[in-house]
């Protein structure tokens, strides 16, 4: 058999067209449900290239021509249900094996080929994740703030009290890998330049491989993901870096046992202990899955956060006040952090604003599905709810296209402890961490991560933009909202700092 290059190209070609026709089957089991843009099977094709640069104007124009109905939209290999906020219920009520998360995570990210099966039918890592970062928050939170302080610190290396220029979401991300590594990999690994540089890359190789991917057939997969370099290449690395880390903690477990008095407290140890596995890769690949939901998310958000405090100045002072006075009370804590209520909302409201995705909810039929108001969701279909649009939603949010950083305030007194308006609230109009049973597990770390650097740059250092500088857009790519990556920000430590 001949495989020249022209062959091979060819047989791709008719790969791509035999896909095709199936996805014209495909499609049409969703002819009841009505469409944004063209729906004929040519046409669809035209409006999946305006989706992937122009998602959120098409979402804003389905949810206000089909309100809370359910309508679909094209992308290159599928299309896409969007629902209201009306269906979040029905996102509660099915069960994994109806509606699944975990599914569309797969298919999307295309774990399968790119980081093997196992991650995939066997996530135990985030039940870890929720049950160990939420019950045992307290006890490790001092870690958190001392690599948020040291890292800030040592990455700004600020002279005097002259004006420094950094670029911020390269700063940033540098910062929140350092911090989250604390908690996942703990010292030294967690101030390592390879391993931070290491995870820093990791979401963008995997999302670009998977990006490859995504563009030939299904049953191409598994032949291209072979030949694509980027997260297999991050695999091999994080591997090599993690396996004298594990293998001296499986030798300190066999020989001290539970005499072990500083055994480490991270998500490392925890994934061991669970004794569930023992190879060194698959370990990587779990460390290295965790750091892909969370450094993405937290870096891309803090940048938006830094440039939001550089482009209002004028709330600066309000959320010194407060910040101050808490620590001044009750010191570096916790329980400090969780009274920041200016500071949550400010948080919550870059969130709700400038939120990294323009969909959170993300779910896939595994069976066909009746939704409570009668619609027909056939078996593999994707089911999705438009963040996006429900956070522009003037009938739930006053003026909801404008920054209005202390929003979430105005429904708190002083000493208020209820959390349904604070970043970590999880409510049919709030959706940054999702709904449901599969909300993020990781969003307390997320929080109180992003809310002790708020403080810390609140405390210790002026921020501002060049002279001349604006706020810099956004980056609107697929579903995916990306902070500019080149823009600077000055730093200076704080002028009346004590």
């Amino acid at each position: 058999m001949d495989f020249s290059p022209t062959n091979c190209i060819l047989a791709a070609i008719c790969a791509t067209a035999l896909a095709l026709v199936l996805e014209l089957y495909t499609s049409s089991k969703l002819n009841h449900i009505p469409s944004v843009g063209y729906s004929s099977w040519l046409g669809s094709y035209i409006s999946a290239f305006k989706y992937v640069t122009n998602a959120a104007e098409i979402l804003q124009e389905g949810y206000a021509k089909y309100e809370e109905m359910p309508f679909k939209v094209p992308t290159f290999n599928r299309w896409i249900v969007f629902i209201g906020r009306n269906h979040l219920q029905d996102i509660k009520r099915f069960r994994d094996d109806e509606l699944s998360a975990i599914e569309t995570a797969k298919d999307f990210l295309k774990t399968d080929h790119l980081l093997g099966p196992d991650i995939g039918a066997n996530p135990y890592h985030i039940s870890v994740v929720r049950i160990h970062l939420t019950r045992n928050f307290g006890r490790y939170y001092s870690n958190i703030k001392d690599e948020v302080h040291t890292a800030f610190e040592e990455l700004l290396d600020l002279k005097d009290n002259a004006w420094k220029r950094i670029v911020a979401a390269e700063v940033m991300r540098k910062i929140v890998c350092r911090t989250s590594n604390r908690v996942y990999v703990g010292l030294p690994l967690c101030r390592d330049p390879d391993w931070i540089e290491l995870n820093s890359r990791f979401a963008i190789d995997w999302i670009t491989d998977a990006n490859i991917l995504k563009m030939f057939p299904t049953f191409l997969a598994p032949f291209v993901s072979k030949i694509l370099p980027n997260a297999a290449g991050s695999i091999k690395r994080a591997t090599k870096q993690l396996e004298p880390v594990i293998k001296e903690r499986l030798r300190c477990m066999r020989e001290y046992e539970d005499e072990w008095s500083d055994k480490p407290d991270d998500i490392l140890q925890w994934l061991i202990d669970e004794k569930q596995e023992s190879s060194t890769r698959l370990f990587a690949l779990r460390v290295l899955t965790i750091n892909f939901a969370s450094i993405y998310l937290i870096s891309n958000t803090f940048t938006q956060v830094l440039y939001n405090l550089a482009a209002y100045p004028q709330y600066v002072e309000p959320l010194r006040e407060e910040v101050d006075a808490i620590i001044q009370e009750h010191g570096w804590t916790a329980e400090a952090i969780a009274l920041m209520r200016k500071v949550d909302s400010f948080l919550a409201e870059t969130l709700r604003h400038q939120g990294v995705l323009l969909v959170t909810i993300q779910r896939k039929a595994m069976k066909d599905l009746t939704l409570s108001d009668g619609t027909f969701i056939p078996k593999g279909t994707y089911l999705f709810v438009p963040t996006y649009t429900v956070h522009r939603d003037s009938a739930v949010y006053e003026n909801p296209d404008a920054f209005d950083p202390f929003r979430f305030t105005r429904h708190h007194t002083d000493r208020d402890e209820d959390i349904s308006h604070q970043m970590l609230a999880m409510n049919q109009d709030y959706l940054p961490f999702g709904y449901g049973k599969h909300v993020c597990p990781g969003r307390f770390l997320v929080a109180y991560e992003m809310k002790t650097m708020l403080a810390h740059i609140l405390t210790s250092y002026d921020v501002r933009f060049e002279d001349g500088a604006f706020r810099p857009n956004n980056i609107h790519w697929d579903m995916t909202v990306i902070a500019n990556s080149t823009a600077r920000v000055m730093f200076r430590r704080r002028a009346n700092n004590s």
